[in-house]
């Protein structure tokens, strides 16, 4: 009996031995996706950084205001002249129309008392 026991004792220590073995590689394959995917995170912020920073370039007044010139016939841009703004009080916004009540609905009170308002 005791030799059955170290018997299964031994087979147990291997498969447990085994299974830990399977584990760590897959662990390891996942630290390596996890490496993987940073450095993915990080070449995307890269690049938006980069094209951040050429957004702003592209978006230079200066640089508008002489594409602005250039296409005026063109495009009917007009330049900006500080006396092209206005006030937001200045603004007219247009009166909503009120449509008018065609078919009426009569509500009553469907029987409700003063008394019954007493809880």
């Amino acid at each position: 009996m005791r030799g059955l026991f170290f018997v299964l004792a031994a087979f147990a220590v291997m498969a447990l031995g085994f299974w830990a073995y399977q584990e760590n590689y897959k662990t390891q394959a996942e630290i390596a996706d996890v490496r993987g995917l940073h450095s993915e995170i990080g070449a995307a912020h890269e690049r938006l950084g980069m094209l951040r920073a050429e957004w702003a370039y592209l978006n230079r007044p200066d640089r508008l205001a002489d594409l602005a010139d250039l296409n005026f016939d063109r495009l009917g841009l007009l330049p900006l002249m500080p006396d092209a703004f206005g006030r937001v009080d200045q603004i007219i916004y247009p009166i909503p129309q009120i449509l008018p009540i065609t078919n009426p609905i009569e509500l009553s009170s469907g029987g409700f008392d003063e008394q019954d308002n007493d809880l």
